[in-house]
């Protein structure tokens, strides 16, 4: 899709993922960003909304299948972690096709966490979610006729818009797909401003996007699963010494949610961070030596974990989950095509990740998704079973797990690192 000159941005950043960044000191800032809660896969009954986790779990599954078709196409196909596999589209099945989109609804229950993004000159301001699981930064364009109910990017009401070469484009579970037109411009994250960003200008829109929330969506992750083939925004910003340290981090919980860019907010956590150096340099915030406990006991050890904020609910490959459940009391299959188990709701296992220093525990609460249905005394679990194509020895962590943790991603130091929320 983009030529090697093009994809020079990309080599050098993943020299980075090697060695540390080093940059001199500057006047750069950081900030924080508030984040809304949008969204829940609770009804409002306290029921488990399964067609919405249905949709998440494909939207899920196809997403990190696009990042190894991006690492591929930067990269080439050996650049791919060993045991990874492109694997087919997932889709939705059809029973829910025939149902029509779910809409999302805002009942704070932390589906989806989203802030404000600037783009362009004069500013055009966008709801966005954030997220660390992908590496590029989209918008609906104000040409897009399908992408209705979404605040819309105009290019050229921008001074400073530029439109680039090459195309833009997303396959979701529906069959259908996102795609546009790649541009550069100036890109304000609270108070963290870049210029020269390339972002995507979305012509047309998936269904399942149209029901979203949020506008769009800006990825954390590492250049190499760019499809924009170019540095993502807060590299940009590292590159171009916008911020303090190459560092951000999140704080998601019921209340004062937001994503510090260019360092830590010391007010929310407590003791020191524990950071642990990324086990892939193939564009992951992917940590290695992890185990987990249930009640106490290990349940299973030395994997991998993709750590993505832009992901609900836990995933582990499909004979790992099997094994994991097999150790819970009582658990059942709730969902054998989607890798669902449930539990007894009266007796919620206590789940805790480590990797070599601290217990990080799940609390009950965040680890049960809701009842399968009213008076069942049966609850869904938080940790699904399936194949993301990332190999056989890596789980994929998202916001179930990241709202019991202070969590801090640094480019500096290619590292992940946790702390106890204050």
């Amino acid at each position: 899709m983009f030529c090697k000159a093009t994809l020079l941005t990309v080599a050098l950043a993943l020299l980075a993922s090697a060695t540390p960044i080093a940059r001199e000191p500057t006047n750069a800032t950081s900030v924080r960003i508030p984040l809304q809660k949008r969204g829940s896969l609770k009804n409002e009954d306290g029921t488990f909304n399964h067609d919405q986790a249905v949709r998440e779990i494909v939207k899920m599954k196809n997403k990190h299948r696009q990042n190894l078709i991006n690492l591929a196409n930067n990269l080439g196909s050996d650049a791919l972690p060993e045991g990874a596999e492109i694997k087919p589209l997932a889709t939705v099945p059809r029973s829910l096709e025939k149902r029509g989109a779910v809409k999302l609804t805002d009942q704070e229950q932390d589906l989806e966490w989203t802030g404000t993004v600037s783009i362009g000159t004069p500013a055009q301001s966008f709801t966005i979610d954030f997220d660390t699981g992908s590496s590029d930064l989209w918008v609906p364009s104000s040409s897009c006729s399908s992408c209705k109910g979404h605040k819309t990017y105009n290019p050229s009401k921008s001074s400073t818009s530029s439109k680039k070469s090459g195309s833009f484009e997303i396959s979701y579970g529906d069959g259908s797909t996102a795609s546009g037109t790649p541009y550069t411009d100036s890109v304000t994250v609270g108070g963290v401003k870049v210029t020269g960003q390339y972002l995507a200008a979305v012509t047309k829109e998936s269904s399942e996007f149209t029901q979203d929330p949020a506008d769009g969506l800006l990825g954390l992750g590492y250049p190499a699963i760019s499809s924009l083939g170019h540095n993502p925004f807060f590299f940009t910003a590292v590159q171009d010494n916008a911020v303090s340290d190459g560092v951000f981090s999140f704080k998601l919980g019921q209340s004062g949610s937001e994503l510090f860019v260019g360092g830590t907010n010391k007010d929310l956590y407590t003791g020191s961070i524990e950071s642990h150096k990324l086990s892939s340099s193939k564009g992951y915030w992917q940590i290695g030596g992890a185990s987990v406990t249930i009640n106490g006991k290990t349940a299973a050890s030395g994997f991998d974990t993709v750590i993505d904020s832009g992901s609900t609910i836990m995933t582990a490959p499909s004979q790992a989950a099997k094994a994991f459940w097999g150790k819970v009391s009582g658990s059942r299959v709730y969902d054998d095509e989607q890798g669902l188990y449930s539990f007894p709701c009266d007796s919620a296992p206590e789940i805790a990740f480590s990797w070599g220093g601290k217990s990080w525990t799940i609390s009950s609460d965040d680890f049960n998704l809701g009842e399968t249905e009213q008076g069942s005394g049966e609850c869904v679990g938080a940790l699904s079973g399936g194949d993301l194509g990332l190999g056989s020895t890596t789980w994929l962590l998202g916001d179930t797990f990241m709202k019991n943790v202070y969590t801090v991603f640094s480019v500096d130091d290619n590292s992940v690192g946790f702390a106890e929320l204050a």
